[in-house]
């Protein structure tokens, strides 16, 4: 194998062992997909990174390159989207990022048919599986205040627009898997722009040109948009709010394994509310039946939801003309992790745990 051709597969193996890895396919597309984001020299360098952030100093003295070469090469694959940069403590810092949530939806603005085509191969081929092989979810589902019942006592995290507010940077962005459906011939209608950043992201996505600033007022102005567009709410599974992916059932990657694929909803998304039919209220209009975005719903004597199918999400809630349905936090729920980090530590356990078993 020639070291061009070697250094991508050492990248490829890199990526593995992040938490949402990036495994090998008899294909290869994940190579071709390596290939077509990094130069081969680009390639050496990432290989060489950590997934903790990183002074240029510290990387340089552990690779051996100067640091005024390093430093310029570090940055411009950082706004070329294929690692990750945050400013901490007045300085720059590095880290390797993972395919996914990395430099998948980095690529939102360079991807093209070509590259939509290679990365929705790799989704049937590989992905969908690594998304799901742990059994922890990595996003958790956060409705809109407006659909949950009155009485409900809500814990700071549950409360998505008191942390919009709170949040010191928001950014949105046109949602990649979307725009990748779209590029490949088989998208859909919902709205494009609607993927939201807060803090160190945002700050990446706006000083890398592939999202915009905006305050608080209009995302949440989005997040009611995505809403009433049937779109489900998502974020990473920790208390700590640092994204809303509004997803859509047909081209979402984590929403595809449940509608496409048939999977439980717990491989991808963890449901903290569930949604509560007041049969007295209820007309049977089956506005919710149809709006259901994972078809929970169904009306056979009456109308039922289905709680193991059930998201939470509130889309229902928000079509309901006589307002018969509400969100309630489910008793047998899990709480998100405290930080993202804690949530990679435990899906790399669990990983290991099914490769012991095997």
């Amino acid at each position: 194998m020639a070291m061009t051709e070697q250094i991508y597969h050492q990248l490829q193996r890199k990526l593995n062992q992040m938490p949402i890895g990036y495994p090998a396919t008899e294909s290869g597309i994940e190579i071709r997909i390596l290939k077509r984001l990094f130069s081969p020299a680009e390639a050496e360098i990432t290989v060489q990174l950590s997934p903790f952030p990183e002074t240029v100093a510290d990387i340089a003295s552990r690779t051996g390159k100067p640091v005024a070469e390093l430093e310029p090469q570090l940055d411009t694959m950082s706004r070329n989207g294929l690692i990750f940069r945050l400013k901490r403590d007045g300085q720059t810092r590095y880290n390797l990022a993972p395919f996914m949530i990395g430099m998948y939806e980095y690529s939102v603005e360079k991807i093209d048919a070509e590259l939509a085509a290679m990365f929705a191969e790799y989704f049937e081929t590989a992905f969908l599986t690594e998304l799901g092989i742990s059994n922890i979810p990595g996003f958790k589902v956060i409705p809109i205040e407006e659909h949950i019942q009155p009485d409900q006592e809500l814990l700071p995290h549950h409360k998505l627009e008191e942390k919009i507010r709170a949040a010191r940077k928001i950014s949105v962005a046109d949602c990649i898997c979307r725009k990748e459906s779209r590029l490949a011939g088989h998208g859909c209608d919902y709205p494009l722009e609607t993927c939201l950043n807060f803090g160190v992201a945002a700050e990446y996505y706006i000083e890398n040109g592939i999202g915009r600033e905006i305050d608080a007022e209009e995302a949440i102005r989005i997040l009611n948009m995505a809403d009433a567009a049937g779109l489900v709410h998502a974020g990473a599974n920790s208390k700590h709010l640092s994204n809303i992916c509004n997803c859509c059932p047909c081209c979402c990657a984590s929403m595809k394994g449940i509608t496409q694929k048939g999977h439980d909803k717990r491989k991808y998304m963890n449901a903290l509310y569930e949604a509560v039919i007041d049969l007295g209220e209820c007309t049977e209009c089956e506005e919710c039946l149809e709006a259901c975005p994972v078809s929970a719903i169904s009306n056979t004597a009456q109308m039922v939801v289905d709680r193991n199918r059930c998201l939470g999400c509130g889309v229902c809630a928000g079509v309901c003309p006589s307002e018969a349905i509400a969100l309630v936090l489910r008793p047998d729920r899990e709480e998100p992790f405290e930080r993202v980090s804690d949530m990679g530590m435990a899906i790399l356990e669990a990983k290991k745990k099914l490769g012991d078993s095997l």
